[in-house]
């Protein structure tokens, strides 16, 4: 699978990616089953969405990145339009004075991998085999290209109802305490394009091919089965990643606020794990999961959770008591890993008490759940 390249968004594609997207999400990233409802109709409607890899852009290209800002609570009972899709990208051109050349995920989590596919099916734009983050992220400046410096602005918004928001926000940390602003006066959810970017500066800083590996892991979820093989296990081996818990949920508690959905959730072991209790943390993913105070893994590394039979992925929202689960831990990309990446998402950040250990170093102390 590893030479495998990803050239067109078909309806098979779509069911893939939003799987894998939903593993690498982290439990964030809007609810990918909501993204992917959204994209198969776009794709029928308009027909199949041409994929480009970055190095496929020529260098003076626009590529502009388009989401879904919000709780990912809210995103579920209020389903975007295509006009909502597409009415940031309008007025980003207009500001710009020029087409877009490309549209892109800004990160390859839940939902908002497959945002990206609605204005691409409609406009018949091509969509970026690329993104920001290389897994979900909740706030705007959490993205390569603040870490490189890239300017956030101009900024584009939209709601459902047809209002627009144009705006010049000096950092992507002030974009994110406008844009959440703005995004909570909306009702909790809008859309946005931000950090539009060259082709050059796609290729410098972007997370290149994410939308391949999603597909990648969606196809290992679905086809192991049939196979007769543990899904669970064929995904870690394809991604380095590590079973990090397995055991039942048995309290979660889950807010809206500030924008955000805040919680965390309690699971207690199972089968060989029985009497252990692992704890998980999250703002809209999930970012620190602990076993009697010590860390099993920490953000900027990935945190997953897996229905334990089937292997598919459950999100924040969709967690509920009794869910039979395996955590599984994934290395982040190494950008993450620098002095600048862990100041923006590391625990630290989110305000744990916790230091940031590389995963595999945890999972070389513990011995993992294998």
């Amino acid at each position: 699978m590893t030479n495998f390249k990803l050239t067109e968004l078909n309806e098979q594609a779509v069911q893939y990616i939003a799987v894998g997207a939903a593993v690498l999400g982290t439990g964030g990233g809007g609810d990918p089953h909501i993204g992917k409802l959204m994209a198969l109709q776009a794709i029928r409607k308009y027909g199949p969405v041409r994929v480009v890899s970055p190095e496929e852009l020529e260098d003076d290209a626009l590529v502009v990145p388009l989401s879904m800002i919000g709780a990912p609570t809210v995103m579920n009972e209020k389903i975007p339009s295509v006009e909502q899709m597409t009415k940031p990208l309008e007025l980003i051109e207009k500001e710009l004075g020029r087409k877009v050349s490309a549209i892109m995920p800004i990160e390859v989590g839940g939902g908002n991998s497959l945002v990206p596919v609605i204005a691409a099916a409609e406009r018949g734009i091509p969509l970026l085999d690329a993104d920001a983050m290389g897994r979900a992220f909740p706030e705007s400046q959490m993205v390569t290209f603040y870490l490189d410096g890239i300017d956030c602005s101009p900024i584009t918004m939209a709601d459902e109802r047809g209002n627009g928001v144009l705006m010049h926000a000096i950092d992507g940390v002030w974009e994110e305490r406008m844009a959440r602003a703005i995004t909570i006066q909306m009702g909790g959810s809008a859309s946005i394009c931000d950090y539009p970017v060259t082709g050059a500066q796609v290729k410098a800083s972007a997370i290149p091919h994410t939308l391949t590996l999603a597909y990648e892991i969606g196809k290992i979820l679905y086809e192991s089965k049939d196979q007769k093989q543990n899904p669970i296990e064929e995904m870690l081996k394809h991604l380095n990643g590590y079973a990090l818990f397995h055991g039942k949920a048995v309290d979660i508690r889950r807010r809206t606020e500030g924008g955000f959905t805040r919680g965390e959730a309690v699971f207690e072991g199972t089968d060989e794990q029985k009497g252990r209790t692992m704890r998980l943390f999250f703002q809209n993913e999930f970012l620190l999961a602990t076993e009697d105070g010590e860390s099993l893994a920490v953000t900027p590394d990935l945190i997953s959770l897996l229905d334990q039979d089937t292997g598919m992925p459950i999100t924040t929202e969709n967690l509920k008591y009794g869910a039979r689960v395996t955590a599984v831990g994934f290395p982040c990309d190494p950008k993450w890993r620098t002095p600048k990446g862990l100041e923006t998402v590391g625990p630290q950040y989110f305000g744990y008490d916790a230091p940031y250990v590389p995963i595999e170093q945890l999972t070389a102390e513990k011995g993992g759940a294998q």
